[in-house]
């Protein structure tokens, strides 16, 4: 068989179909043994062409380009076949995504903080690479010459 080659619009068609004709297959079997009674080869009809229906929407489906197709998390279909609500899960996700976004931004700051001590510090053990921690804090978006202490060369002492 060729390769079918589809859109998005004409799966989503499809799947309107399908549901469809779903619904009147249901409509027909619940409708059996009441006084309108359609027939054995009518219900048989219904059921080959939901079948070829469904099997043309799957066919369909994943002829789609990955880029094409909505991208939802697994978790998340796994979350919602469990039976549950699908805003709590994103509410979850949101405050887990806020918990991880703080505690980054806490160890940026502790790394910035780590990085002006150990500049001052080695500035004032060691005045030849002074020049070399104060380009160094500069580079990586510190504000070198009050990271370095020289702001206490006005007569103040240096801890």
């Amino acid at each position: 068989m060729a390769p079918v080659t589809s859109d998005l619009p004409q799966v989503q068609d499809s799947v309107s179909t399908t549901l469809t004709l779903l619904f009147q297959t249901l409509t027909n079997l619940s409708l059996y043994d009441s006084a309108g009674r359609p027939s054995a080869p009518s219900l048989a009809s219904d059921l080959t062409s939901l079948d070829d229906s469904l099997l043309k929407v799957h066919r369909l489906a994943n002829s789609l380009p990955p880029s094409q197709t909505p991208g939802i998390p697994l978790p998340l279909m796994e979350y919602v076949e469990n039976g549950r609500n699908p805003d709590i899960y994103t509410r979850e996700f949101v405050e887990l995504v806020r918990r991880l976004n703080h505690l980054t931004r806490g160890k940026m700051h502790a790394f910035r903080d780590f990085r002006d001590v150990l500049a001052r510090e080695m500035g004032a053990a060691m005045p030849e690479v002074r020049e070399d921690a104060m380009r160094v804090v500069e580079e990586t978006g510190g504000a070198g010459p009050v990271l370095l202490g020289e702001e206490n060369k006005g007569g103040g002492q240096q801890a």
